[in-house]
């Protein structure tokens, strides 16, 4: 698809200029701090497994004894190791346990040298398994196949129980959905641990945790020998447990995360520090996992004006890919986010569209977009809604999306059935069997060249105003999504702290 717009290399170069200028100073921020999240992801990697008769991890309890001796401000991983030397324990968790028991104290040893082998030594049988997992997905991807055709067509399951949502994923499947994403149950963004064991009581979505990441990936595989495809596996690494998910995503081979820097900030009120000082670390195990990454430039949409706002998408792509780049990833990790959300009663509605979309193709070229079907304006008239998904599916043909989010003629009614998924499928399929190809043939004319020009400059101009004023300003005023997040305020913050020189953490180093 390259080429079509004419964007100059010169505008395109300065754009990703600016946002390297304007996300510097975020990088350095989470270079400069720790969170309890990624403090537990670290003892998650060295085997630290299982609750407390109350329900609460006991990773959770032993960084809270370890933060209460000693702060986090060196990582837990020499004082924990540590003490498992001076307490003659071999078990990580039967250390966590005695902790919470109050009969384990934390110090930092005078010499951390032997402290920090053993954590290096645990850690690394977690991460083993994190490469393990990543080449036996490659082994399945050559013995099942892959689609024959992009963009893969993804579609989420929702009931709260992951007993219900195996067998709805495997039915999408069957029913050609490339890839399946559980939605996390409402909420759970915001509880500062995850859940242990198979759940079936989630609300809106199932809660994501390591048991249900291991029924849904082993029904699934099952699924892929049947249809003669690998079919992938979503889930969400976002909010107060970001680092953890990601961590427990890697163990279980998930193969696409949605993990934006900025949407549990925005739309669930966490703290800006907090949040970027867990994504870095959260797409440093993604990048390690191989997992692709979505990006949720779309959600700014549902609550700004699709055609205002479309430059601060292109300004959170362009520093989405900044962030990734930055943390390990590469390219084709990158499924960054964007929206069909143009009110259809706008004139040329379909032809800005295109022209957004065709720009984010364009300035991205190698990553697989993810491209998000209408919601916003979807009124609860059913027909209407399956035409719109039409134009989005067309809109997606046209313009060489990598990834296809499945659009509801029910959104904003009720939770999809069977039948409602397996109708949108068949819209899915129609079009990109009848115009799959069609952005071979697709030139777009002067509106659309001009449009896409208009916003890579109005992103240009915010992003110079963001380069001046700083990623956490402009935040705080609302420039994402209108939402305006103060970096001193948001759920969290009590979770962040600041490192200090000796600060070591065995999962970035090795």
């Amino acid at each position: 698809m390259a080429g079509k717009l004419d964007l100059d290399p010169a505008v395109v170069a300065r754009a990703r200029a600016l946002a390297v200028r304007a996300g510097q100073p975020v990088v350095d921020l989470a270079r400069s701090h720790t969170t309890v999240s990624v403090e537990r992801a670290v003892l998650r990697l060295a085997g630290v497994t299982g609750a407390d008769p109350d329900g609460i991890p006991w990773v959770n309890r032993l960084v809270d004894a370890v933060r209460a001796d000693v702060g986090l401000g060196h990582g837990v991983a020499v004082p924990v190791f540590h003490a498992m030397e001076t307490a003659g324990v071999e078990d990580v968790t039967v250390l966590a346990q005695k902790a919470a028991a109050g009969s384990i104290r934390f110090t930092m040893p005078a010499r951390p040298a032997k402290a920090r082998q053993r954590a290096e030594r645990a850690t690394a049988a977690g991460l083993k398994t994190i490469d393990r997992r990543r080449a036996e997905r490659d082994r399945l991807i050559k013995r099942f196949g892959d689609p024959k055709q992009r963009p893969w067509i993804y579609l989420i399951v929702a009931t709260g129980d992951i007993y219900e949502d195996i067998p709805q994923a495997q039915a999408a499947a069957r029913a050609g959905a490339d890839v399946i994403a559980v939605i996390r149950s409402t909420g759970q963004s915001l509880l500062d641990y995850v859940p242990e064991g198979a759940t079936r009581e989630g609300f809106a979505g199932t809660y994501a945790t390591q048991e249900n990441f291991r029924l849904m990936r082993a029904a699934l595989d099952e699924t892929s020998k049947e249809v003669g495809r690998y079919v992938r596996l979503t889930n969400y690494a976002s909010g107060l447990c970001m680092p953890e998910i990601a961590t427990l995503a890697g163990l279980q081979r998930l193969d696409m995360m949605l993990n934006d820097s900025m949407y549990g900030i925005l739309f669930r009120d966490i703290n800006p520090i907090r949040t970027f000082v867990d994504q870095r670390f959260s797409r440093q195990i993604h990048a390690r996992a191989g997992i692709i990454i979505n990006t949720g430039e779309d959600n700014y949409l549902t609550t700004a004006d699709a055609v205002d706002a479309a430059h601060t998408v292109t300004v959170s792509q362009l520093m989405n890919e900044y962030f990734a780049h930055e943390a390990g990833l590469a390219d084709w990790q990158l499924g960054l986010g964007h929206a069909f959300e143009i009110n259809p009663d706008l004139p040329d509605s379909f032809r800005l569209e295109l022209a957004h979309a065709l720009l984010a193709r364009e300035l991205f070229p190698d990553a697989p977009l993810k491209w998000m079907p209408p919601t916003k304006h979807m009124t609860g008239d059913v027909f209407r809604g399956n035409l719109l998904d039409g134009f989005f599916n067309l809109a997606g043909a046209l313009t060489g999306q990598g990834i296809l989010l499945v659009g509801m003629m029910t959104e904003a009614v009720v939770t999809p059935w069977l039948s409602d998924r397996d109708i949108a499928l068949q819209n899915v399929r129609y079009v990109l069997n009848g115009a799959g190809n069609l952005h071979e043939d697709f030139t777009p004319g002067p509106f659309i060249r001009g449009r896409a020009d208009q916003v890579l400059s109005e992103a240009i101009d915010l992003l110079e105003k963001i380069v001046d004023d700083g990623m956490l300003n402009a935040i705080a005023d609302g420039t994402f999504g209108i939402m305006k997040r103060p970096a001193d305020r948001g759920k969290g913050l009590d979770g962040v702290s600041k490192i200090d020189e000796d600060y070591y953490n065995p999962a970035v180093e090795s």
